[in-house]
């Protein structure tokens, strides 16, 4: 049986979560619901660097990405961030879809799936 270590967790989730040979990072939403597409974009992925970095990963470790936006209308501007955030020839499979997130106001959710 594999070790499975799970950081920064409540009785809901944990903030990551390191099994074999991966860490899987929760999806992170903007703090500020509101905010436009861009600020919550950095701060998502802000979100996302701190939680890797303290597991010593860097992004060109991540696998994978599940992106979840408000609307359409947030695509390009948040690819504008993302493609500019990955780091040249490291982009994960990726997915994203539209999606009514949890609390009005969010409107991007990143989570991703990095090996260690």
């Amino acid at each position: 049986m594999s070790t499975i270590t799970r950081i920064n967790t409540n009785p809901r989730m944990s903030q990551v979560v390191i099994a074999n040979g991966f860490a899987f990072v929760s999806g992170q939403v903007a703090d500020h619901a509101g905010s436009d597409i861009a600020q919550q974009t950095l701060e998502v992925l802000a979100k996302v660097d701190a939680l890797l970095r303290a597991q010593d990963i860097q992004r060109e470790q991540i696998v994978s990405a599940n992106v979840w936006l408000s609307s359409p209308a947030h695509f390009g501007a948040f690819n504008a961030i993302w493609d500019q955030w990955i780091p040249s020839g490291h982009a994960p499979a990726r997915a994203c879809v539209q999606a009514l997130l949890m609390l009005p106001g969010l409107d991007v959710e990143v989570a991703v799936i990095a090996a260690r």
